[in-house]
This record gives structure tokens, sequence and C-alpha cells, in this order.
């Protein structure tokens, strides 16, 4: 009997645990934008993380954006031309960069950076009692720590993925064009009159919200951190695998919000 139980409760108890992570992520953001809300506001702190997020993420997503359209461009080609429809390489290209690839491999790549920094950094202060420091100097660690961070993410994350839809783009143009046989103005032409306002509309929406996700997973998972340096190494690892998984599962979630018919 005991054999048939025991995986039971073990199975209930990991189910239970997960509620209640949940439920605390889920109060921990609730709080942390109630004092977006509230003065004082850090403007200071929100320009730093602003910067830190846009500005020197931007190389790596630039860079993941160029070489994913370049490969879109060349593996759909080589796909379309067995049906002889080379010529909806572009309607495809745009398509895949603005609705998905764009939001999801930027929030990728900044999660893996940014994701882990923020986890690192709020972990480390964790267990030097320096947060605790702030309580005792009368600043609200969640003010000053999450929220200019939370609205950092939010406000980074549609930059830099309207910058990655430019550059994919651009890659399979380049790609087209120079590779693929195609005409410049034949190719933008088929780009511009396929793409639709919704399609850039949902991606921009969807960073938003990927941007949150990672910047609370790098919060939530810093500021529960225990056990010193080991502590802080696994607080960074869940943050960053966390933040992934989540993007992956709300891409599908707003995918079916936007384009469900």
């Amino acid at each position: 009997m005991d054999l048939l139980l025991n995986p039971v409760a073990a199975i209930g108890r990991a189910v239970m645990g997960a509620c209640r992570t949940v439920g605390a992520v889920a109060l921990f953001a609730l709080e942390g934008i109630s004092h977006l809300l509230r003065p004082p506001f850090y403007g200071r702190l929100f320009v730093k993380h602003l910067a830190e997020i846009a500005y020197f993420s931007l190389p790596v997503v630039a860079l993941t954006a160029v070489f994913t359209g370049m490969v879109l461009a060349l593996q759909s080609y080589t796909g379309f031309a067995r049906f002889n429809a080379e010529g909806a390489v572009a309607n495809v290209v745009v398509l895949s960069i603005t609705r998905e690839l764009g939001p999801v491999l930027a929030g990728l790549m900044v999660a893996g950076r940014i994701g882990a920094a923020f986890a690192a950094e709020i972990g480390t202060m964790r267990v030097t009692d320096q947060i605790d420091a702030l309580t005792t100097l009368s600043t609200n660690p969640m003010k000053y720590l999450v929220a200019p961070r939370l609205l950092a993410g939010v406000v980074a994350l549609p930059f830099l993925v309207v910058i990655a839809d430019i550059l994919g783009v651009m890659g399979g143009w380049l790609i087209g064009t120079t590779k693929l046989g195609f005409g410049s103005a034949g190719y933008l032409k088929a780009t511009l009159d396929f793409l639709e306002v919704m399609d850039v509309v949902s991606g921009l929406v969807k960073a938003a919200v990927f941007g949150f996700v990672i910047t609370l997973m790098g919060c939530w998972c810093g500021y529960q951190s225990r056990g010193g340096a080991q502590g802080v190494g696994a607080a960074t690892t869940t943050a960053v695998v966390s933040a992934s998984i989540l993007i992956l599962a709300l891409d599908y979630v707003l995918t079916e919000m936007f384009f469900a018919r």
C-alpha cells in the first residue's frame, strides 16, 4: 500500500508547493505594481535600469534578430521551392518575425542577461543583509529595488522588439536580394503589403508582458534567495529558467487571445 500512496503523496506535495509559489509570486507582483502607483518614485533608478535593459541588451538582440531573419528566409525558400511558392518568402518572414520570433527571441535573450543580473544583484543584497539595512533606513525595499525594475522591463522590451522586427525583416531582405534572386523593390512591396497593424501590435503587447515577467522573476528569485553564494547561484538559475518557460507559455496564451478564430 505504501508503494502506491508514497508517489501520490509526493505528487500532492509538489502540486501544493507549486500553488503556494504561484500565489506568493502573484502577491509579490501586486505589491510591486502598487508601489508604482504610490509616491515616491525613484526616477533615477528607473532610468538606470531602463538603460541596463534596453541599451546594453541591444547588441545581442540585434544580432539574434538579423541572423534569425536570414535563416528564416533561407529555410522558407527551400521549403516553398517544393511547391513553387517561392514568392511567399517575404510574407512568411515578416509575419513570423513580427508576431512570434521578434518578441520571443528578444525575451529569451533579455531573460538570460537581465533576469540573471537582477537575481544575482538582489540575491547578493539579501544574503549580505543590505535589504534589511534599507528597511532600517526607512526605505521600502519593494519600492526601491523592485518597482523601478518592473516598469523598466515593461518599457524596454517593446523598444527592443521594434528594433528586432526591423533588423529581422532586414536580414530576410538581405538574403532574399543577394542570394535568392528577389528584386529589392518587389521584396519590400510584398513585405509591406502583407504586414498588418495587428501583427506589430500583438508583438509589442507580448514584449511588454515578457518584460514584466523577466524582471518579476529576477526580482522574486533574488529577493527569496538564502544561503550565501550558493543560494545566489541557485536564484540566478531559477530566474532564467522560470522566465524562459513563462515566456514560451505566455506566448501561446497571448497568440490564442489575438489570433484565435
